[in-house]
């Protein structure tokens, strides 16, 4: 894809910081019932009745969480809602309002922020929740999002880390290791653009796991599943760090041990061929990559027959007493003790 060089570009002072969030939220559209009042006030007003409200924040920032070399303006909007409502997911509980604060530098024009917001407008659109309010300032060191998700959840239906016990089953929606096997493609191909410009990489082979990455999706749809075969987890959590780090949440909040089966990570075939490309084993890809936003789940055994014939659900392991440790159960039946290797923020 050709860029356009002749793209315009106004000036962010051309409209001043108040001419800017009416320009950039223009578009929002109340449609929750308990938006009483979003944005334009100094605070949004919500009544969720007798309902338990759950609030989540995530800040992305530039050259730490994204790459504006192949990450689009849009895709980063959309996904920077995406993140932060996996976790309101997480809780077992329904998203309904997000706010929207970002600092960026002199070297933003209009028009880039316009495609960020408007990645922003197309999931809070598909997701179905109201823009209530945010904030923008200036930057010295490029982009920063920072998205606060909003939902509300039945008193007694809400799930936390906390709550699986021993012999509970081990369940994870849909397939892990595709965002980061995606953005071992995008790494690749900028290596190689920066050695010839003129390159143009064929992603074709790589389309879904670039999408993982790139813009991917909240299972909104797990929780209202869950519901409809009758399921309450003991216990859930998004996987956005990586499967070894979520299982030690779980096993450390609920005081557990774990046996996980390498067996039955659910991998798609394009991250096991990607994974042989790269010459990376899968099951360290799915343990340690992180940012699937799958949900990982306990349930009780007498649930099993629930979920057991649905294709979102794997089953992976099985809780046990604390005392027994956390170990993952290799395909030659040996066992591994689980580490988190995965995302660390604040590394040396």
């Amino acid at each position: 894809m050709i860029e356009d060089k002749n793209q315009q570009r106004t000036p962010l002072s051309a409209l001043g910081e108040f001419g800017l969030i009416e320009h950039l939220t223009q578009n929002f559209k109340i449609k929750q019932t308990s938006t009483i009042k979003g944005i334009g006030d100094d605070a949004a007003v919500l009544n969720f009745d007798n309902k338990r409200v759950v609030i989540s924040t995530d800040l992305l920032v530039e050259g730490v969480h994204f790459d504006l070399s192949y990450a689009p303006l849009k895709h980063l909007g959309y996904k920077s809602v995406v993140v932060n409502l996996s976790d309101i997911y997480a809780m077992n509980a329904k998203a309904t309002q997000i706010t929207v604060s970002i600092a960026v530098s002199n070297r933003f024009p209009l028009e880039a922020l316009e495609a960020l917001y408007d990645g922003i407008e197309t999931a809070a659109s598909i997701y179905n929740v109201d823009v209530i309010g945010g904030d923008t300032t200036s930057s010295t060191s490029g982009l920063l999002i920072s998205v606060t998700a909003i939902g509300e959840v039945e008193a007694e239906q809400e799930v936390y880390r906390s709550g699986a016990k021993p012999n509970d089953l081990l369940v994870v929606s849909g397939d892990l290791g595709a965002a980061y096997m995606g953005l071992q493609v995008l790494e690749r191909e900028k290596e190689v653009y920066k050695v010839n410009p003129n390159n143009q990489p064929d992603l074709e082979p790589y389309t879904y796991i670039i999408e993982r990455q790139l813009k991917p999706e909240a299972r909104k749809d797990i929780p209202n599943l869950l519901s409809e075969l009758g399921v309450k987890p003991s216990s859930m959590i998004d996987v956005s760090d990586g499967l070894s780090s979520e299982i030690i949440h779980i096993c450390k909040q609920s005081d557990v041990g774990c046996d996980l089966y390498e067996e039955k990570i659910p991998l798609d075939p394009q991250v096991i061929s990607t994974c042989e490309e790269f010459n990376i084993d899968s099951t360290t890809v799915a343990l340690n990559g992180g940012e699937d936003y799958e949900l990982l789940f306990t349930i009780s055994q007498e649930d099993y027959p629930k979920i057991k014939a649905n294709p979102n659900f794997t089953v992976i392991g099985y809780m046990k007493e604390a005392k027994e440790g956390l170990h993952l159960v290799t395909r030659a039946d040996t066992r591994i003790p689980i580490k988190a290797q995965g995302w660390k923020n604040f590394t040396e």
